[in-house]
This record gives structure tokens, C-alpha cells and sequence, in this order.
């Protein structure tokens, strides 16, 4: 009976996904053509309280839900990085995301490959911007599926064999076949349902562990007692002083490359107008909070001294859930974080299927593609992505996709200077920004595989060792170079390729949006 109250409250938060992409035709209906624009972008007319959803959404994945707290729960404060890093995003997103948006509008760019190709003048650039983009989009992907599956193992609803994988199959297949004929409206309409139930999940859990333990002091002090007979040398509730260069350059890191992933960006181009994403990113912080709930889960797994088999971490929280909720809120909560990992999912294959399209089938393929046959080719990608991230997880050991997620963090952080800088000046040289991409990869890449896969470094500053976040260091060294050779090439007169986004000095959105308007 028990289970059975778990299996129907699961049900039903995730029966009420399928049943909301039903809707999604109805999200700001267009009388246009068919074209990639209207399937990818919703022709660009969310409001903020659906831009609040669907970006809040993707950002904030399932895997982060269980990622973040299972750090915790193995290694204590250095963990919460996640925090402060999804705090700097926010002001980032207001200054970054309005202008990009206005430059994609004016000029018809639905990737930020398509603002690189315009702005630089280079084929080459936009193109390693968008297999960038996408490289670092799949294995992000695939950690939506490893989350889903760590939750229905902890909650029993994973079956062992060909049921199990049959179950994850049938998850995913009605916001699939969503995404595939409604694109990004599917996965908005569902981003509501993935709100109200996080946040009132993750405080019916709170609320539950603060109970049960009579206030958050007993939780700390048992959380940090176990954590210390059990976990690692550096584990511990109290960032250490030789942690503190590490966690600041991680946050600092992690911010920065947000919001150059594909999905993330995508999200922000299907709003309405560049104020709509101020207002948006004024109110992102909220679901920070949600996260640092889920973060608090993770230390009362310790206090409570939940046994997460080795190596999965990311179950310390489905397992606490399990055992101190009832059945019917545990469902509910289990049900939350699966609609969590469905939306970003969603996003994340229409974003590399537009990217594949506009950047490598157009540019190389099919120049000539009218707009519906691109979004046909975008579709059958994105479907592609989809099987191609459920079969990864089922073919491949989960480490492989976390090692590779992680790697993809640090790639990602490598398209920064040709996009960010390129927002406000055009002064660095297609070239050196090749050059030190291709620096950055390679020196970020040797640096996490060297040290096994982690995301911090030893590195020398004045003759200091300091941990520092692989990814910001390649970053630094990739400026490097970009700087120097863009001095060089200046120097022989190397020629520039043309400029066709016309930036004006001080682009203001409003303005933009309302010469646009006006038909000017």
C-alpha cells in the first residue's frame, strides 16, 4: 500500500508533464510559416513570467538537484560553490543576455554561432563556437537520464533489466514527442509545472528534516560529527583555508560558462524583448534558494547517516527522502525531480539540434535549405540527441558521462572571449581567437585528465601553489594568447574578416526593439 501511494503520487507529477505539453500550442500562437525561428525560439515572444520559468528551468537541472546535495553529503562545504557561482550568474545574465538578444534580433541569429559568424566575418570560428557548444551540450544531457535513474533506483521504481531501461524509455517518450512537433513551447509549458513542484517539494523536505530533528543546529552538528569519521582528509562543514582559492575560482568559473552553453542561451533569445530578460534576471535568485534547500538535504543525508553506495552520491537525497518522508510526498518529490530533468533536456536537444543546423547543415550542407526544411533537419536532430543520450547512459559506466560533463565545463569556457568580448568590441582577431580556443581546449583537457578528472589544479602563482578551477586557468591562458597574437597580427596587417552586425557604440534594446517597431 505504501509503495503504491509513492507510485501514484509519482504519477502524477509526471502524467501532469505529459498532459501540460499537450497545451504547448497554445503558448503564443503564430500565424507564421513553419521555420527553425517559431520551433527553436517561439518566435521570440515569452513573457517573463514564462522566460522566468523556462530559464530557471534549464538552468537549474535535475543532476544539479541531486548533484549538489551528494557533494555535500561526500565532502561537506566545499560543495556549496553552487551557491554563490549560481548568485554571479544573475547580474551576468542582466548586462549579457539583452544585448546578445538584441544583436540575434536584429539580425535574425538564432545561435551564438550565428553572432560570431556575423561579428567576425569567420566560418571557422562560428563553426568550432558551435561544435563547442555542442560537445559540451551532449554529456549534459546524458547526465539528465543518470539523474533520472539514480532517483528511481532510490525509490525503487527502477526495476533491474530490460523493464527498467523500458520504464526510462516510456519517461521520456511523451516530452519527446512534445519537443519533436512543438519545440521550445513544450518544454516551457512543463518549466511551470517543474517550478511549483521543486519549490514546494524541496520545502515539504525541509520541513521534514527540520522536525524530525527538532531545528537546524542538531543538523549541522550531526551532519559534521559523521562527516568527519567518515569522510575525506579536506571533508568537512567548514571551508578550509588552503579550499578557499579553489571554491571562489570554481564559482567564478562555473558562472562564466554558464551562460555560454547553448541551452542557456537559447532559453534567453525565446523572450519577448531585452526588458523582459532584465526583469527576469532580477528575479533568478529565487531559485538559488531552492538549491541551497536541496543543499541542506544533502547535510541532513549525513545526519541521518543515509548509506549511499560508493561512487553515487547523487542518491544520498532520493535515499533520505525515502526514508523519512511518507509515501505519498516522497512521490512527490520524486516525481519533482524527474519533470526537473525532462525540461533542460528538452532544451538542451532543440539547442544543439539549431546549432548543428544553422551553424554545420547550412553553412556546409545546404545553403540554400528554405526555413521549414530547417526546422525539419533541426527536429530529427534533436530526436537523435534524445535516443543517443538514453543509449549513452545505458551503454557507458555513469562515471564516463560525469568525467565528460566535467570536461565539458571546461571546453565551453573557451568560446568566452569570442562571444563576451565580442559584444563590446571587435579589437581580438578571428585568428588569435582561433589560436587561443584551440590553446585552451588542449591545456584544459591534459590539465583535468592529468589529475584524473577533477575540477581543481594545482597551479603556480608567484611561487605559491594554489588549487584553482581547470577550466578559469585554460580560460586565462587561452586570453593569453588570443591578446598576443591579436597584437601580432595587427602588427603584419593580417586581414580582418567583415563585420555585418553594424553594433553601435551603445546599444540599448529599447531603442533597437522600438525602431524595430516602428519599421525603421
Amino acid at each position: 500500500m505504501t509503495h503504491g501511494a509513492m507510485t501514484a503520487a509519482f504519477l502524477i507529477v509526471v502524467g501532469g508533464a505529459s498532459l501540460l505539453a499537450v497545451t504547448a500550442p497554445r503558448l503564443h500562437r503564430s500565424h507564421d510559416l513553419p521555420s527553425l525561428e517559431n520551433w527553436a525560439l517561439a518566435d521570440r515572444g515569452l513573457g517573463a513570467v514564462w522566460t522566468w520559468f523556462l530559464l530557471g528551468g534549464t538552468i537549474f537541472t535535475a543532476y544539479t538537484f541531486t548533484a549538489v546535495p551528494g557533494q555535500v553529503y561526500g565532502r561537506g562545504a566545499s560543495a556549496f560553490f553552487a551557491l554563490p557561482y549560481t548568485v554571479i550568474v544573475c547580474p551576468m545574465a542582466f548586462v549579457l543576455l539583452p544585448r546578445l538578444w538584441t544583436v540575434a534580433r536584429r539580425h535574425g541569429y538564432l545561435t551564438v554561432g550565428d553572432f560570431v559568424r556575423g561579428r567576425y566575418g569567420s566560418p571557422a570560428l562560428a563553426l568550432v563556437v558551435a561544435l563547442t557548444g555542442i560537445l559540451a551540450t551532449m554529456p549534459y544531457l546524458a547526465l539528465q537520464v543518470l539523474g533520472i535513474r539514480a532517483v528511481l533506483a532510490a525509490a525503487g521504481l527502477h526495476p533491474r533489466g530490460a523493464a527498467g531501461d523500458v520504464g526510462m524509455v516510456a519517461l521520456f517518450a511523451g516530452p519527446a514527442i512534445a519537443t519533436y512537433r512543438h519545440g521550445v513551447r513544450a518544454p516551457t509549458v512543463i518549466s511551470a509545472l517543474k517550478g511549483v513542484a521543486i519549490f514546494g517539494s524541496a520545502a515539504v523536505a525541509v520541513v521534514f528534516v527540520l522536525r524530525r530533528f527538532g531545528g537546524p543546529g542538531p543538523v549541522f552538528e550531526a551532519a559534521d560529527h559523521r562527516l568527519a569519521g567518515r569522510g575525506p582528509v579536506d571533508a568537512s562543514l567548514v571551508l578550509g583555508p588552503h579550499q578557499q582559492a579553489g571554491f571562489a575560482t570554481l564559482a567564478l568559473g562555473s558562472a562564466l560558462a554558464l551562460l555560454m552553453y547553448p541551452h542557456v542561451l537559447t532559453a534567453g533569445f525565446a523572450a519577448a524583448d531585452p526588458d523582459t530578460l532584465r526583469r527576469v534576471s532580477i528575479a533568478l535568485p529565487a531559485w538559488t534558494s531552492v538549491l541551497a534547500m536541496f543543499g541542506v538535504l544533502g547535510i541532513a543525508a549525513l545526519a541521518v547517516d543515509v548509506d549511499a553506495p560508493s561512487g553515487t552520491a547523487e542518491a544520498a537525497v532520493p535515499l533520505l527522502v525515502d526514508r523519512l518522508l511518507p509515501a505519498f510526498p516522497a512521490g512527490l518529490v520524486f516525481g519533482a525531480i524527474i519533470v526537473g530533468a525532462l525540461v533542460p533536456a528538452a532544451v538542451m536537444s532543440i539547442a544543439a539540434a539549431t546549432s548543428f543546423v544553422r551553424n554545420v547543415y547550412v553553412e556546409y550542407f545546404h545553403p540554400t535549405a528554405t526555413p521549414k526544411r530547417q526546422m525539419r533537419v533541426a527536429q530529427l536532430v534533436s530526436l537523435i540527441a534524445k535516443v543517443g543520450a538514453v543509449a549513452f547512459v545505458f551503454g557507458l559506466r555513469d562515471q564516463a558521462a560525469i568525467n565528460l560533463q566535467l570536461l565539458g565545463g571546461v571546453w565551453i569556457l573557451q568560446i568566452f572571449p569570442a562571444v563576451v568580448i565580442g559584444l563590446f568590441t571587435r579589437r581580438l582577431h578571428h585568428r588569435a581567437l582561433l589560436a587561443g580556443w584551440a590553446v585552451g581546449m588542449l591545456a584544459g583537457t591534459v590539465a583535468v585528465v592529468r589529475e584524473g578528472f577533477v575540477s581543481l589544479v594545482r597551479v603556480e602563482l608567484g611561487g605559491h601553489g594554489v588549487q584553482m578551477y581547470a577550466g578559469l586557468a585554460a580560460l586565462l591562458l587561452n586570453l593569453a594568447v588570443t591578446l598576443a597574437l591579436t597584437g601580432v597580427f595587427d602588427r603584419v596587417g593580417a586581414a580582418r574578416g567583415t563585420d555585418t552586425t553594424a553594433l553601435p557604440s551603445r546599444l540599448t534594446g529599447r531603442g533597437i526593439a522600438g525602431k524595430e517597431a516602428n519599421g525603421s
